[in-house]
């Protein structure tokens, strides 16, 4: 039997630098810059500050409108089906942790939230108040936060009952990660949360890779003609550490990962209104190479205008996918088509399971089986 670390007291060093920070920088008692506290926390308590916000003040965790609510999670559709899959394993590995995942969109308002934990008691309640779709956790609404921190630093973080800028929020422990959509832009963020828990800082790595999960299922799923796989030389392939580029029939970028838009220092896009790059203006080669290697199914050595080369995995969406070609009009994304995708997507990661696929998405058997079977599977 195992037995549950004790929580930090209120004498212990992390508790005591925490407390010598907030008396520096929020009471402005001693010397500020001898606190031991992050950057982008002080910037976040300076924030609340010039808000007009005291630690003392109660916290309400309120929700936006009925109509507001169904408005966002319409809006933001592909990415609660990319997330879910990844929350429902999420669950499962943090489950005795007494952490729970928390998806929100850009503003902070939560649209999707993993397994809670269970049981009765003030720290189920406490979860149980923000664990629930609608509610606004952005700085503005509840002070500091690994949501609010995430969504202004654009930077995964870690944060500690005390770090909170307000006493209310003084229980939990989060940590955070941005989630950025196939253009570029911060579209979200993924919370890992705990209630009167044990500080665990390595919860901020597995929010990261959790997010980068999330942001590879959502470039899968963009329409796409032709899938590429990035990576170093010599470097393995075939994981969610590879860069991801979608490009149309036309060879222009239709999506990418952040690990792609690093790797080619050249963002293909940021936003939905940004004119995409062609894969010309990337790669220092006849873009029909790639289609070739894909039909081959071969890695190819692709060199960048900087001299620089790159191993790709080149992969068609489907077997009639044409070569570029000028004539060829870009398609635009459908909703239908990111949807099954996604269910795709997830039948494969259950190895065929489409019960464990289902549960996953949240959706029923005779779903999935509907919808694979009117897209031609």
């Amino acid at each position: 039997m195992t037995h549950p670390l004790p929580l930090p007291t209120a004498d212990s060093p992390r508790a005591l630098a925490i407390a010598h920070a907030r008396r520096t920088c929020i009471d402005g008692i001693g010397t500020a810059g001898h606190a031991p506290i992050d950057p982008w926390l002080l910037r976040s308590w300076q924030r609340c500050l010039l808000a007009g916000h005291r630690p003392d003040q109660r916290v309400s965790f309120s929700t936006v409108t009925r109509a507001s609510i169904q408005e966002t999670q319409e809006r933001h559709q592909a990415l609660i089906g990319a997330a879910r899959p990844v929350l429902a394993r999420l669950s499962r590995a943090i489950a005795d942790t007494r952490y729970f995942a928390i998806l929100t969109d850009a503003r902070g308002v939560v649209i999707d939230v993993g397994a809670l934990p269970g049981g009765s008691g003030e720290a189920v309640r406490r979860a149980r108040d923000i664990g629930r779709v609608g509610i606004d956790l952005s700085e503005r609404a509840v002070g500091t936060t690994a949501i609010g921190a995430v969504l202004a630093e654009q930077a995964p973080v870690w944060l500690h009952r005390a770090e909170h800028f307000f006493d209310d929020t003084g229980i939990y422990s989060c940590a955070g990660a941005p989630l950025f959509g196939p253009q570029g832009d911060c579209i979200g963020m993924l919370d890992l949360t705990g209630v009167q828990v044990v500080e665990r800082p390595e919860l901020r790595h597995l929010a990261m890779l959790s997010a980068r999960s999330i942001e590879n299922a959502l470039v899968r799923a963009q329409p796409h003609a032709l899938l590429l796989r990035l990576n170093w030389p010599g470097c393995a392939s075939g994981d969610d550490a590879d860069g991801l580029l979608g490009l149309d029939a036309d060879g222009r970028v239709v999506a990418s990962n952040g690990t792609a838009r690093q790797l080619l220092q050249q963002p293909p896009a940021c936003g939905a209104a940004a004119q995409p790059c062609h894969a010309s203006d990337l790669f220092a080669l006849p873009v029909d190479m790639l289609w070739d290697a894909a039909r081959r199914s071969d890695p190819i050595d692709v060199p960048l205008w900087s001299g620089l080369r790159l191993q790709a995995w080149a992969r068609l969406a489907d077997a009639g996918a044409p070569a570029p070609s000028p004539a060829s009009p870009a398609a635009p994304p459908r909703l239908r088509d990111v949807e099954t995708a996604l269910i795709r997507q997830a039948v494969d990661e259950a190895r065929g399971n489409v019960a464990e696929a289902a549960r996953a998405l949240g959706i029923s058997r005779a779903t999935v089986y509907r919808k694979l079977a009117t897209r031609g599977r």
